[in-house]
């Protein structure tokens, strides 16, 4: 008996400890078809990845601001006119814009790493195909399809500089570094384009775009992503819904684009692409508030109090940035600035947007995120303000600090903004990342355009305004004025002989005198309701921050009375 117990006892113990060393379930991914949590690689490999992503974002970005900012000098060997030129950025733009949705779909259901090997080899043969670009219309058959295939490079990017990088250090270093790179294309191109344009033409421009997408392809296929399980998402009512979507954003895209340039109230076909926009989106959003399966995008959510106020402040903000992004180098140009001349001032903010990127990545948390708002928006109000002081011999060293100012505002506000619509869609839960995605980087593409186009017309109105008061005041019988005539004419002594030519050229350069006195005021005009619309937008988040502190004290203080 005393030999038998002790047996009895002893059986039970090999299940428990089976039981005990079973391994734990892996961890479930964030949403159907993500990758499944990984373990941090090794330093050497880690920085590559991150080599990878800035590569990657960077070849998709200066694709189109190669374009932005030569489109004066490429319009000339296209044999089209300034205002025909501005139809690549739209025919760029208006697939790009729209795209995003189907494609975060399309890697769920067939793997990232495929997603992003098919992609970035479609974006080669189409920057391939720019080298027998030889007119307009076939750069404009060509941008569109570029256009298509840089669609999913962003992502691609994002998803790289995430890959590999621990769970604490995503946020930090993963979201504010895929951010920073977004923002890099436009100063590189900026330093690069007069180079290569001086020394190769446009086509120079397509090569070097070419060689970085050859890059991006090595690096994509030696360095693959780590897929999760595949998961069949599209279905039949996803691509109508899709349709529609594309039809009405790409409708608003280009008269966004364009709009400007044609003047709003000028053409017909400017109301009816609005018209034929605003119908798609109706039907798609009704199509998707009807469907009982899964839809393609939650109307509801994107219309709730909390969403409407996440993307309001990024168009404001968006609108904000137009003014470095579009404002001073359309200033300078007008002044006659070559694009060499405004290689300076782009090193100045290449230099500041990473230095943000760095300074972001050391302090941004969810706690913080309003404090850095606040202090980009101060930063906005400042750089702006500084501008509005701009004059006809301002150059592009005189806008260095207003200019670092503003860029170092653009790399604290973008990070901390994606962090916290990121962590709205994951509390209401997984599926819903698909609509924050569509939020935040429709408002990233389509907030640019609405910025540039909202700026540009409003110089043109203030220019007009400033025009009129001017030219009241130069009358014939001004000793003033005549004295100014007499000074300019006198440039035309030694050509031209007959006194009464000399005079008329005379007044013609007194004219261009004051037409470029009129849009230094009306840029200075833009600059200052920039900087008015940054205080604005300080204010708003100030109340809203002392609403949630109140919001915070009142509960505590019931729940202590409780």
């Amino acid at each position: 008996m005393a030999t038998s117990e002790p047996d009895t006892t002893s059986r039970p113990q090999p299940a428990e400890n089976e039981q005990q060393a079973q391994p734990a379930p892996p961890p479930r991914p964030l949403y159907p078809g993500a990758p499944p949590p990984q373990p941090p690689k090794p330093l050497p490999l880690l920085l590559l990845y991150m080599f990878a992503a800035t590569v990657v974002g960077v070849t998709q970005g200066v694709g189109m601001s190669f374009i932005s900012v030569t489109i004066q000098q490429i319009a000339g060997p296209l044999k089209a006119t300034t205002a025909e030129a501005s139809w690549l950025t739209a025919a760029y733009l208006a697939p790009n814009a729209v795209l995003t949705l189907m494609l975060f779909k399309m890697r769920q259901q067939f793997g990232i790493r495929r997603f992003a090997e098919v992609s970035i080899v479609i974006y080669v043969l189409v920057n391939l195909c720019h080298l027998w670009v030889d007119s307009f219309q076939s750069a404009m058959i060509v941008r569109f399809f570029a256009g298509i295939a840089a669609a999913p490079m962003s992502s691609i990017s994002i998803l790289y500089m995430l890959e590999g990088l621990p769970p604490q250090k995503k946020i930090s270093v993963g979201i504010t570094g895929g951010m920073t790179v977004m923002l890099l294309a436009t100063p590189l191109a900026g330093l690069t384009a007069p180079y290569l344009f001086n020394h190769g033409g446009f086509k120079a421009l397509y090569i070097c775009e070419l060689g970085l997408a050859m890059l991006s392809l090595m690096l994509i296929f030696k360095l693959p992503l780590v897929s999760g399980e595949r998961v069949k998402v599209i279905n039949r009512k996803d691509l109508i819904s899709f349709t529609l979507l594309a039809l009405g954003m790409g409708a608003i895209t280009v008269v966004l684009s364009v709009g400007r340039i044609y003047w709003w109230t000028e053409v017909r076909w400017t109301g009816l692409l609005l018209i034929l926009g605003v119908i798609s989106l109706t039907l798609m959003a009704l199509i998707e508030l009807n469907r009982r399966d899964e839809p393609l995008i939650d109307i509801r959510w994107l219309t709730s109090a909390e969403i409407i106020h996440f993307t309001g402040a990024l168009m404001i903000f968006r609108i904000i940035l137009s003014e470095q992004s579009t404002g001073v180098r359309s200033f300078f140009i007008m002044l006659g600035l070559s694009n060499d001349q405004l290689v300076g001032l782009y090193a100045v903010i290449l230099g500041a947007t990473i230095a943000a990127g760095i300074a972001c990545a050391l302090v941004i948390k969810p706690g913080r995120v309003a404090a850095m708002h606040g202090f980009a928006l101060v930063l906005l109000m400042i750089g702006c303000w500084l501008d509005s002081q701009s004059t006809s011999l301002t150059r592009p060293s005189d806008m260095f600090l207003s200019q670092i100012l503003i860029a170092f505002a653009s790399g604290l506000f973008m990070p901390p903004a994606m962090l916290i619509g990121f962590v709205a869609a994951l509390r209401r839960g997984p599926n819903y990342i698909l609509s924050f995605i569509i939020v935040f980087l429709t408002t990233q593409r389509l907030g640019g355009i609405l910025g540039s186009a909202m700026f540009g017309s409003f110089v043109t109105w203030r220019e007009k305004v400033h025009s009129a008061a001017l030219v009241q005041d130069l009358t014939a019988g001004n000793p003033l004025v005549a004295a100014r005539m007499s000074q300019l004419s006198a440039a035309y002594a030694s050509v031209i002989p007959d006194p009464v030519i000399r005079t008329a050229e005379g007044a013609v350069l007194l004219a261009s005198q004051v037409t470029q006195q009129a849009y230094v005021l009306a840029y200075n005009d833009a600059f200052r309701f920039e900087s008015l619309l940054a205080l604005l937008a300080l204010i708003i988040l100030l109340i809203d921050v002392a609403f949630e502190k109140w919001e915070h004290i009142r509960a505590r203080a019931e729940g202590l009375a409780a």
